[in-house]
């Protein structure tokens, strides 16, 4: 994004019409932990004084329908919700910063590994979103933007009824930050389930990964402009 804004007329339209504020990894010691010893490692590392078990479901552990279907109370399963809503500093700082500034916030985009998949609320019911036109219309265009780097088709939708159509399980899951967003008046709260681009991803070479990155700032550039068409 910096090294176009000078020479890309909608990179400079994007970042002159916006604030972007990035986090570029939300579970540091989860994510760490997944490089040294467990490669599908998908909680924090948070210590539970009654079991030996670490970490809490980063995406169950927010406060909006907290440790209900699809999330676990037992300290040892990977959907575990924690002990209370924002139990984990980590969920706890950027709940805190999204209340300070969600006047302001006009989309939440959050990125998980690993699918092809591009998903809105709701996670935790199967309902219709009620700006569902326009979050679709967006997140279509976005898909078709994807699609036009390597023809990787991604599937989009709503989480609870497009993770149900991928795996034909009840995938509703409870407690999600892109539910909380949207249920905390953030407009467009958007899930990336990128592609892995190898069952260890981590020890291909960079020029394999980039792909990934590439067509999803594509879609990730498509949701920006249909959000500055102030559809909401």
């Amino acid at each position: 994004a910096l090294q176009t804004y000078q020479t890309d007329p909608a990179m400079k339209k994007m970042l002159t019409q916006l604030y972007f504020y990035v986090m570029p990894v939300f579970n540091v010691d989860g994510y760490h932990y997944s490089w040294t010893n467990d490669r599908f490692w998908r909680k924090t590392r948070s210590k539970n004084s009654r079991f030996w078990c670490h970490g809490v479901d980063a995406n169950r552990n927010w406060k909006v329908k907290w440790c209900d279907e699809g999330a676990s109370l037992h300290p040892c399963d990977d959907t575990y919700c924690g002990p209370f809503p924002e139990s984990e500093p980590e969920v706890k700082a950027v709940a805190h910063f999204l209340r300070k500034h969600r006047k302001q916030i006009k989309a939440y985009l959050s990125f998980h590994a690993y699918a092809q998949m591009l998903l809105y609320p709701y996670s935790y019911k199967y309902a219709t979103i009620p700006n569902f036109s326009c979050v679709e219309s967006a997140a279509y265009n976005a898909v078709n933007a994807l699609q036009s780097a390597y023809g990787v088709r991604y599937r989009y939708g709503p989480a609870s009824s497009t993770l149900f159509a991928e795996f034909s399980i009840s995938d509703v899951s409870s407690g999600s930050s892109m539910d909380w967003a949207y249920k905390n008046g953030i407009p467009y709260a958007f899930a990336f389930e990128l592609r892995d681009t190898g069952h260890f991803g981590f020890l291909l070479p960079e020029t394999l990964i980039r792909p990934t990155c590439t067509e999803t700032m594509l879609a990730v550039k498509n949701i920006t402009f249909h959000l500055l068409k102030k559809c909401h």
